[in-house]
């Protein structure tokens, strides 16, 4: 296989532990990308995530999305076996990954100091609720819960009413971001740090809470309170302090995101929509002014997207050169030609030679692009070769399923 073909993170060997989404998303983008993830799962039952939301000839759709490109050992870690086996795996490795709560690694002997004591080089990456420090550290900690906390779930719904999720697991999605940025920094220090000392260069802990990369991602929320004293509130489909964008009615029923906010742009929307006199309105020139006149711009881009469906909304202004969408669903994704021209249709064949979608890989690199060199694995699919890598016999292995210590 080629360097392009086997991505920019060939060679790199990673070790999965923890389940659903946050940990198994971080190596599920690692994989993606050449590195050899190992993930391990528990005998019989396997990571949840194999049978949440829809499932299909036994497994969730969603395990072809998030465990592409990785192998699959079962272990069972609470024997101590299990735990030998992963400590000879880590051995080797250039990252661990693990998403439980603080504190289960230590008890099976596998903390970050037990592991850096037989692999100084070894980069950790902790994804748990609250972090591994701090007087919520031992609470119990999902996504949902870390956007509640963040401030982002304070902020979705319309005003007045319960705030919303967003739809998905976004806290998970934005602490594995997170987590992988943290491994690629510290795979660099690691890289910089080599020496006649430390020949593989020096590991670190990475330690990621749920709640801060959700609140990583909150903008201009802190400053605002601390000079102003301003609580920022749900704004609906509107974006608060930044004027005109919001997403109008159409005459189909439909609703057309527009996104006016620039001071050039706002011009040019208001001219599409027979408003000229806003346009050249000099107290709407900058976006102050437009906020403090929101409403009344709202009114009246509504008033023009009323009587037009979507597409002759989004047709002119398009040749206004006025950002604009509509709002997808899914069935527009897979219809849409610019998801196709992207890549972002992959095609998988099922066990029952029936072809799924999964999304296309995120980013795209010019020289060593993502790749889907397997599919998700069934469980414990890998056991036995894993095994084999390590050293183990035969007799030593059949031994180890026979204990249940592995399935």
């Amino acid at each position: 296989m080629s360097a392009q073909a086997a991505g920019p993170l060939a060679g790199l060997k990673v070790i999965e532990l923890g389940q659903l989404i946050a940990g198994p998303f971080a190596a599920k983008t690692l994989a993606d990308f050449g590195a050899e993830v190992i993930k391990i799962e528990a005998p019989g039952s396997g990571d949840p995530l194999r049978k949440w939301r829809l499932i299909k000839d036994g497994t969730s759709v969603w395990w072809q999305v998030q465990s592409r490109n990785k192998r699959s050992l079962a272990l069972d870690l609470r024997q101590p076996q299990a735990q030998d086996i992963v400590r000879q795996l880590a051995t080797e490795a250039d990252v661990l990954i693990e998403n439980f709560r603080p504190g289960a690694m230590e008890g099976w002997g596998l903390g970050p100091d037990a592991l850096a004591a037989l692999n100084p080089g070894l980069v950790m990456l902790r994804i748990s609720g609250y972090g591994q420090t701090g007087p919520y550290r031992d609470r119990p900690g999902f996504g949902v819960v870390a956007e509640a906390m963040g401030g982002l779930r304070h902020l979705t719904g319309e005003p007045g009413r319960a705030p919303v999720r967003v739809g998905v697991s976004i806290g998970d999605t934005l602490a594995a971001l997170h987590g992988v940025i943290g491994i690629l920094l510290a795979l660099q220090h690691r890289h910089a740090s080599v020496s006649k000392e430390a020949p593989k260069g020096r590991g670190q802990v990475i330690d990621v809470a749920l709640y801060e990369a959700v609140f990583n991602c909150m903008e201009s929320l802190l400053p605002e309170y601390s000079a102003f004293g301003a609580v920022r509130g749900p704004a609906g489909s509107a974006l608060p302090g930044i004027a005109p964008t919001n997403a109008y009615l159409c005459a189909d029923g439909g609703y057309a995101l527009i996104a006016g906010n620039g001071d050039s742009i706002f011009k040019r929307l208001m001219v599409c929509i027979g408003r000229s006199d806003l346009a050249d309105d000099p107290a709407l020139a900058g976006n102050t002014g437009r906020v403090a006149r929101v409403q009344e711009l709202d009114a009246a881009i509504g008033d023009w997207t009323r009587t037009r469906t979507v597409q002759a909304v989004l047709l002119a202004l398009e040749a206004a050169s006025v950002p604009a969408g509509k709002i997808y669903t899914v069935a527009d994704i897979a219809a849409d030609p610019h998801y196709a021209a992207r890549g972002m249709l992959q095609q998988v064949t099922m066990s029952d030679g029936t072809i799924m979608l999964v999304p296309g890989f995120v980013p795209k690199l010019s020289l060593t692009p993502a790749s889907h060199r397997r599919q998700a694995p069934a469980l414990g699919q890998d056991t036995d070769a894993v095994l084999r890598e390590v050293g183990l016999s035969e007799e030593q292995i059949t031994q180890l399923h026979a204990r249940g210590v592995v399935g």
